[in-house]
């Protein structure tokens, strides 16, 4: 059976570079158990020099899942997690402190969202990683979410958004944006996740990537397994940390559209799954 980073295609693209240091990840999510021995070298940052980045309470969800969702892009290689990038630069910003149930997107207000993702750009993030949910708030915070988006649209920052596990047709404020690669799940015979919300945003500039069981660093010192398009959306995010890698004067628009092969001409609410190496040879050609 295929490993789930056999079914995205990244083998070949892990073996050619675990990414440079100036490519950094913004990682909005839970704090972070930095003391975990197999985040020991990663290169590590915090927006806005936030305390909080660190776990408080390694037992917190929150903290399990920051420190799951930072395994997968920064572990070091061999470890248990995927450990997709770990050369980059993992700038850290958390966007929830109280845990939500382990397995569940966490959720934050527009607001809060917002004003991670324009202090994020400000770091100097080249792609954001954003595994949280959002709930409902008022128009005008939903408006200002929309600013945010923009702004790191004109930034040239990619932002990678999970879809969420309600098992809803649709799409919000995050994932209906132009700009943003919306990641619904899949298990490893890239069949959609009954749970991953769908959406005709999502199957149109989305993709989709592995979200059953996957293994990554628990906030224990020890491994976690979780599921859910939180845990889909670091493949995503990571493929483009080595693509950025390894063809660091391409734009944002281009690493987009190599990595969604241009999203033209679909029409299913189910996105199609993550190919890093058909990404690796469109950006190989066309640079």
């Amino acid at each position: 059976m295929r490993s789930s980073l056999e079914v995205v295609g990244l083998p070949s693209l892990m073996e050619r570079t675990a990414g440079r240091p100036e490519i950094t990840l913004g990682l909005i999510d839970g704090p972070v158990a930095l003391d975990h021995p197999d985040l020991a070298n990663a290169a590590v940052r915090t927006a806005g020099g936030r305390a909080e980045a660190a776990c408080a309470r390694a037992d917190a969800a929150a903290c399990t899942h920051g420190t799951f969702v930072a395994g997968m892009l920064s572990a070091r290689r061999g470890s248990t997690a995927p450990a997709i990038c770990p050369e980059c630069t993992l700038l850290l910003r958390p966007i929830f402190l109280d845990g939500d149930n382990l397995g569940q997107m966490p959720s934050a207000t527009p607001q809060q969202l917002s004003e991670a993702i324009i202090e994020t750009v400000g770091a100097g993030a080249r792609v954001i990683n954003l595994s949280a949910g959002m709930v409902r708030s008022s128009p005008r915070g939903e408006m200002r979410l929309q600013e945010a988006l923009d702004y790191a649209a004109e930034s040239g920052v990619l932002v990678i958004a999970a879809a969420g596990n309600q098992s809803q047709i649709g799409s919000s404020t995050i994932t209906g944006h132009p700009w943003v690669i919306p990641v619904a799940a899949c298990n490893n015979q890239a069949q959609p996740l009954t749970g991953s919300n769908l959406g005709t945003s999502i199957g149109k500039r989305g993709l989709s990537a592995p979200g059953k069981d996957i293994t990554s660093l628990g906030s224990n010192g020890k491994t976690w397994r979780m599921s859910g398009t939180s845990v889909a959306a670091p493949f995503v995010t990571g493929a483009i940390a080595l693509l950025w890698s390894e063809f660091p004067v391409a734009s944002a628009a281009h690493i987009k559209f190599a990595i969604t092969q241009g999203a033209g001409k679909r029409k299913s609410i189910a996105p199609p799954v993550l190919d890093a190496r058909a990404a690796y040879e469109s950006m190989k050609a066309s640079l």
